[in-house]
């Protein structure tokens, strides 16, 4: 367990955050009493004229004692010199640590969810792609591998919305929170199909409305992107998906959309006449997602679909017309090492989707898999790593390439999500919920809405209840709480 005492507060979630990277399996205590405490570490701020300070003490095997002295000019609470003081805090604290663990992070003092942010603002500025990576590999200490990933992403998705001012447009986003199972790992708002039944058309009832709402608020406004996830769409029969198409087609003027995305993401809840629907409806881009193409590993994570299922859910999208197929996959599963990564990619090649995303597993508590740890501790994913660096490979010899990024709590290695296409088939809703560059109303339990005001530098959010039972009786709630908000840009 790892104590960490600061004297001033204001960045403890930055250095808490940081601190983890480097002690991924320990619980990271702010103050705290010292029953099982084995390291503990100090971060004083002190201020002499307008030169802060910043000392630091590890206290582990040895104690190490490190300061760095950052001068302020003017307001301590402007943005930028809180940006300077947190910088200092950070790289402080990296620099003690990493020589007294003898060991450097990929994403050196990153920490957040979105690192291409960073570079899309520098561009922003005029600075040039080179200059970018030199910025984000000397101030931010991050490896020349990822700070080139992640400077050439961030120029992508300028190419990618050259000429689309997406902040006086919006996006929508659909949720469907039934699945046919609950996987090992998931921590998203979704329940089991079969167990929800009597339920299901009620909820379509209050989503239809949602929806229609939704359009209202968004009279006079282009769409740039619709995104019905989950859940797993599919999961609904095919009747039901045609009439939730149809309300959003009803809705929505789709000549204007430029994307139009529904996960299928589970190959056992989808066949031939749903997949058609899904064409004949307007959606333009699907997701099937395998996560591996192990069977003993879809076995252990409750995936309830074969390797042949997956094949065969492929080859019946393709037969129903979809050009534009993405598929999942997640490295760092219980039990899988490089060479399983190796031979799902030889599965995939086979295949040949448009649009690749690879997670790194994230552990995150709500999901089973945390819950139930102890049972799977002798299934310790090996080589995550060199797994991540096989699937960098595969996109460069197979012609697709980086164009979204982002990074979780609790990932394996302390790595990332990447999202490849081959070029003409990147996902844009990926990028603008990434990026938060614009509005985003979502519908459906468990569904965020984000209003972005950019010329604040303000991003609001708007939840819906998670329940199906909450969100079914509170629908003029989760209406209202969108209605009292006004849309960005």
């Amino acid at each position: 367990m790892v104590r960490l005492k600061m004297n001033r507060e204001e960045f403890a979630y930055d250095c808490i955050s940081l601190i983890k990277a480097f002690y991924p399996k320990e619980k990271i205590l702010l103050h705290g009493d010292d029953e099982g405490v084995t390291t503990e570490i100090v971060l004083d701020r002190f201020l002499e004229g307008n030169v802060h300070e910043i000392r630091m003490t590890l206290s582990e095997e040895q104690t190490t004692r490190k300061s760095r002295f950052v001068t302020i000019e003017g307001d301590e609470n402007s943005l930028e010199n809180k940006r300077l003081l947190r910088m200092a805090y950070k790289d402080l604290i990296y620099e003690v640590l990493s020589e007294a663990k003898q060991e450097t992070l990929p994403w050196g003092t990153l920490t957040g969810v979105r690192p291409t942010k960073l570079p899309y603002s520098w561009y922003q500025e005029g600075m040039t792609e080179t200059e970018a990576v030199n910025r984000l590999m000397t101030e931010y200490r991050v490896s020349p591998e990822k700070a080139q990933t992640a400077a050439q992403i961030a120029m992508t998705e300028r190419e990618l919305f050259a000429g689309i001012d997406v902040s006086k447009e919006i996006s929508i986003y659909i949720g469907i929170p039934f699945c046919p199972t609950t996987c090992l790992y998931c921590s998203f708002t979704s329940y089991p199909i079969a167990e929800y039944q009597n339920l299901t058309e009620a909820y379509l009832s209050c989503l239809f409305r949602e929806i229609q709402a939704v359009s209202q608020m968004t009279k006079g406004r282009k769409v740039t992107a619709i995104y019905i996830g989950g859940g797993t769409p599919t999961s609904l029969t095919a009747d039901q998906l045609r009439r939730l198409l149809h309300t959003v087609r009803e809705n929505f003027d789709l000549k204007t959309v430029r994307e139009f995305t529904v996960e299928a993401g589970r190959p056992d809840s989808v066949d031939f006449e749903k997949l058609l629907v899904l064409k004949e409806e307007g959606v333009t881009r699907i997701s099937i997602n395998p996560q591996t193409m192990k069977q003993e590993t879809l076995d252990l994570i409750g995936r309830r679909h074969s390797v042949e299922d997956v094949r065969r859910a492929f080859a019946l999208a393709r037969e129903a017309g979809h050009d534009n197929i993405n598929m999942d996959l997640i490295l760092g599963l219980p039990g899988e090492n490089a060479d399983d990564v190796s031979a799902t990619l030889s599965e995939i090649a086979t295949l040949s989707p448009e649009d690749l995303t690879v997670h790194t597993l994230a552990l995150k508590r709500a999901s089973r898999l945390v819950r139930e740890i102890d049972r799977y501790e002798d299934l310790t994913p090996t080589d995550t790593v060199e797994s991540l660096q096989r699937t960098i490979t595969f996109a460069k010899e197979h012609g697709y390439r980086p164009y979204y990024l982002y990074r979780q709590k609790n990932m394996a290695e302390n790595l990332e999500n990447v999202g490849y296409a081959k070029p003409g088939h990147e996902g844009l809703y990926n990028i603008l919920i990434m990026e938060e560059m614009q509005t985003i109303l979502a519908c459906g339990a468990g569904a965020t809405s984000k209003f972005v005001y950019p010329e604040q530098n303000r991003i609001e959010r708007a939840d819906n209840v998670k329940s199906i039972r909450d969100y079914i009786e509170r629908i003029d709630e989760m209406i209202d709480r969108k209605r009292r908000m006004p849309l960005g840009g």
